[in-house]
């Protein structure tokens, strides 16, 4: 089928079906694109059919109609309020479009929040990052919009229910942890907590998607390092060593580590939608649709794995608990619906984590020799896009899709790229305050010059996971953002040159990246760092650098980003990011202690116009100049010999 013919019968399934659109069915035709302005073309059609259809929401009613809809089944049910959260049944970051219940009750479509229905009024919740967006997106008259991290919802129900009323919520979306805050709230309130069997936004969600049927792959052992079987070794050693007879796994991909599988299921990150059940004897129950699974993946699994039902694991559930062991789960995350099953059969819980996490974060030489290979790539694709930029912004004709969209057709020239980590945030002038801004026809904004642009986005590589912010000064930058560019430029030095004993945690490194902003009264609203995987989320735990505390050590092997930033409202955004994985440093003469520091993998160049070098300390200035020279000599052989010029020019010491 020719491309126009592919899009023509794309567009009619859509409109005969709202339900069917799905966002990332677009990937195939923009891999098929034979120009990037096909590509800019491809992206503005997805982007107003998605905004047409409720972004593949399907051709739902006004969000009035919607919370009224949503409200009269709680009034049948007998209910006064139920809670929203942003997360699925596996508390997956990007969801299936079946799963995006607070998008379609809110119009909110940010990453983290949650909302509170009563049957007279209604709060949404969102953190620092998108405050700008929930005012954008969700409708003042319908839901007051809160703080989620300084107001919660849990003191929202305490201070907004009352004795004798009835708080109703879906036990597959909270992890217990959750439920025990909610549970406290409604007693402070003297209110009931209650779970229900149905979620009641499904049962009015009358075009809701069904859930995704994709293809499960095989992920090679050159590209794990490791075995499944190895690495099943690894988790019941664990469960062992704990005096646990069992770990259910819930989270998408721990699933998808353990086994060495990747699947299709969700945008952006290469899961497929599976439990397991990982015995201490190193068997596993696979919980997932059958319908995924080819022979070769089949073949893939050691003999220890049987595959069950998906729609099993509520009832397997209650029957390992009857065998009256001690099972491993992980409060925040596992459905309390599982917890609850597992205590109903008569199950101990262990509530140490899932013990697939730290494994999965701590990178072996294969998948770290796999990242730096990928980020190398990378940047030959990232260098190739800021040359094209560089030429073309000046004019003020580009604006923020047509950019991002050069942006992935140049990335899908690598013949190992699979899909964006995550949607680009492609961020002009005021746009690029807003943390983590989508742009769509409604707000795409011209790359005006003067102006910054901010762009955010990576790559799912089969053999790395890339994550890289440029801020880019089109034109003529002001002194004022020369002088924030650079202090937040100072902050991400900080960090990527840090040294620090074994056993320290990213909380205790965030400060040194916002140093340099406090100096001056400035600060940002996000973390400075979140852990990657190894082609799988781009957002991975347990490890981070934060303010919030965080117990787990940075550990070598460990990739992580190094993001610090800052946002003028209805100005402009700075954010310089780069992974970097970190190592074990040699001793130096007189240290008593065993050190670590980070490897930098991201090879992109910062803009030194945006530098004041009168702001820099000379080792400062000595790291930019050594960065960009790496990036100089490692990049330039990958590119065409203009864009090595352009390379030679911007990566110049100063």
């Amino acid at each position: 089928m020719k491309l126009d013919d592919s899009v023509r019968a794309l567009v009619q399934g859509v409109v005969a079906a709202p339900q069917s659109f799905d966002p990332e069915g677009w990937m195939a035709l923009v891999a098929a694109a034979p120009t990037p302005e096909m590509v800019a073309s491809l992206r503005a059609l997805k982007a107003e059919l998605a905004e047409a259809f409720d972004d593949g929401l399907g051709r739902s009613p006004a969000p009035a109609s919607r919370l009224e809809a949503l409200r009269a089944e709680l009034n049948r049910r007998g209910v006064t309020g139920f809670i929203v959260p942003r997360a699925d049944e596996h508390q997956n970051e990007y969801t299936p479009r079946c799963a995006q219940r607070l998008r379609w009750i809110t119009g909110f479509s940010g990453s983290a929040g949650a909302a509170v229905v009563r049957l007279d009024k209604a709060a949404v919740f969102v953190d620092g990052r998108y405050t700008l967006q929930a005012a954008a997106e969700v409708d003042a008259n319908l839901f007051e919009t809160r703080h989620l991290v300084d107001e919660p919802p849990s003191e929202w129900i305490a201070r907004n229910f009352k004795k004798g009323e009835r708080l109703a919520y879906d036990p597959w979306l909270h992890g217990s942890d959750e439920v025990a805050t909610l549970l406290k709230a409604c007693e402070t309130a003297g209110a009931s907590l209650v779970a229900v069997d149905d979620d009641p936004i499904d049962a009015v969600w009358r075009e809701r998607a069904p859930s995704p049927i994709s293809r499960v792959r095989v992920h090679a052992e050159h590209l794990t390092g490791k075995t499944s079987a190895a690495k099943l070794g690894e988790i019941g050693k664990i469960l062992r060593d704990k005096a646990c007879a069992a770990t259910v796994l819930s989270n998408c991909d721990s699933v998808a580590w353990l086994l060495n599988i990747r699947g299709e299921d969700l945008p952006s990150t290469p899961f497929t939608l599976a439990y397991a059940t990982v015995f201490a004897d190193e068997r596993v129950d696979l919980f997932i649709d059958a319908r995924k699974l080819t022979s070769e993946v089949r073949a893939h699994f050691p003999k220890c794995v049987t595959v069950r039902p998906y729609a099993d694991v509520g009832r397997a559930m209650e029957e390992l608990g009857k065998s009256g062991g001690t099972v491993m789960i992980d409060q925040a995350l596992t459905p309390a619906a599982i917890a609850d099953r597992l205590q109903k059969g008569g199950a101990k819980l262990n509530r140490d984590g899932d013990p697939v996490l730290l494994p999965k974060a701590q990178k072996n030489e294969v998948e770290i020799q796999g990242a730096r290979d990928a980020h190398v790539r990378d940047a030959a694709a990232m260098a190739g896009f800021l040359f094209w930029l560089s030429q073309r912004a000046p004019t003020g004709e580009l604006d923020e899709l047509t950019a991002s969209a050069e942006l992935l057709a140049t990335r899908r020239r690598d013949q190992r790229f699979r899909d964006e980590s995550f949607e680009a945030i492609s961020g002009a002038g005021p746009n690029g305050a807003i943390v983590h801004y989508r742009s769509s026809p409604k707000t795409n904004r011209k790359l005006e010059n003067p102006s910054i642009y901010l762009i955010d986005s990576g790559g799912q590589y089969e053999d790395g996971t890339t994550d890289v912010t440029r801020t880019v000064a089109i034109g003529t930058p002001t002194p004022e953002q020369r002088e924030r560019f650079t202090r937040v430029l100072k902050g991400h030095i900080a960090i990527a040159t840090a040294r620090f004993p074994v056993g320290t945690t990213g909380s205790q490194l965030d400060a040194l990246a916002r140093l340099p902003l406090w100096e001056v009264g400035l600060d940002y609203d996000h973390g400075t760092g979140h852990g990657v995987g190894s082609y799988l989320s781009v957002h991975e735990g347990p490890q981070r650098i934060s303010k919030v505390p965080n117990r787990i050590a940075l550990k070598p092997g460990m990739i992580v980003s190094n993001e610090p930033g800052y946002y003028k409202a209805n100005a402009y955004g700075i954010r310089i990011e780069t992974l970097v994985v970190v190592t074990a440093q040699p001793k130096k003469p007189g240290e008593e202690r065993d050190m670590l520091g980070f490897e930098t993998l991201t090879l992109v160049p910062i803009d030194t116009t945006l530098v004041e070098p009168r702001l820099l300390s000379e080792s400062e200035r000595a790291y930019l100049n050594a960065y960009h020279a790496r990036v100089r000599t490692v990049v330039t052989p990958l590119v065409e010999a203009d864009v090595g010029a352009w390379l030679a020019k911007v990566t110049a010491p100063i």
